[in-house]
């Protein structure tokens, strides 16, 4: 089912690039006019952007990883080093080892041990946060600090990627709030929860993506969505089919669904939703699965 989809020049890409700076920009200037809908307008578009980023780690639109990362640098989305989401998604995408608790950066499983060593304040939060809502709640907080204490762990042992990594990424909140703030007077702390707000809908698309199942294809989803939620997750909504074909730019990843959409759901154990209406039905005050590994490093 391998296709890289990549043929020419990726107009798409180009495209929803125009769109994301454009309506981000035109939510920044008419703040006022928006009020509270400020928050979900310009949250929409930093979500888009860090779809825009997902694209551009894996290739696209160009074949030059100098210039992919250019076009994304502005950080719309505040919180995430572009250079460290790149490192850690790609390891990621060891399909092997994912939702293990150690070698997948991105699961949401801890070790039984790691369990045990919690307090019984975070213990709390991370169970509600197996919740739908819960997660779009503290999902990103929890993230964050996560994510915040390994970085900072990493630069004292004196890791100079991860470094460099922040220093660029500072040059891109500069840019960033530079236009929000400095140009277009968004007050700080408004923009701040457009920004938690995009994070909070990237947990939406994240919450069911994958799971703990001893066959490694039966641990990766598919949400079958369209409309604004599958755009603004640039179609990663059909999770299996982006593992399956991680090269291939994201316009393409419906077409490749459709023409194996049986050979898809029988290799990940019709692990399916049928939209995120259908997500929202079964997990949104209800728990997904443990935060303990059932199976991976329990012990």
């Amino acid at each position: 089912m391998t296709d890289t989809g990549k043929t020419g020049a990726e107009w798409p890409t180009y495209a929803i690039l125009f769109t994301c700076y454009a309506g981000w920009g035109a939510a920044c200037l008419l703040h006022g006019t928006l009020g509270f809908w400020f928050v979900p307008v310009a949250g929409y578009f930093v979500t888009l952007h860090s779809s825009l980023q997902h694209e551009a780690l894996h290739g696209h639109p160009t074949r030059d990883a100098r210039i992919n990362e250019a076009l994304v640098f502005p950080a719309l989305g505040v919180f995430v080093p572009y250079r460290v989401f790149k490192r850690t998604h790609l390891k990621h995408h060891q399909d092997s080892r994912l939702t293990d608790p150690y070698d997948d950066p991105e699961s949401a499983y801890l070790a039984q041990k790691d369990w045990a060593a919690l307090s019984p304040p975070m213990r709390m939060a991370l169970e509600v946060n197996r919740t739908l809502i819960g997660r779009m709640l503290v999902g990103p907080l929890l993230s964050i600090r996560v994510a915040l204490i390994r970085d900072i762990r990493t630069i004292g042992k004196g890791c100079a990627f991860t470094r460099r990594a922040w220093v660029a990424h500072g040059g891109g909140v500069v840019i960033a709030l530079g236009f929000a703030v400095g140009v277009a007077g968004v007050p700080p702390f408004l923009y701040l929860a457009a920004a938690y707000g995009g994070y909070s809908l990237l947990m939406l698309r994240t919450f069911a993506e994958h799971q703990a199942a001893e066959i490694v294809g039966e641990r990766t989803a598919i949400v079958e969505s369209a409309g604004p939620f599958a755009l603004a997750f640039l179609n990663n909504n059909l999770h299996a089919v982006h593992h399956a074909n991680p090269r291939a730019p994201w316009y393409v990843l419906p077409a490749l669904y459709r023409r194996d959409r049986e050979v898809v759901l029988a290799g990940n154990g019709a692990y399916r939703f049928a939209g995120y209406r259908a997500v929202f039905g079964r997990y949104a005050l209800r728990a997904k699965e443990r935060v303990v590994h059932p199976f991976m490093r329990c012990r």
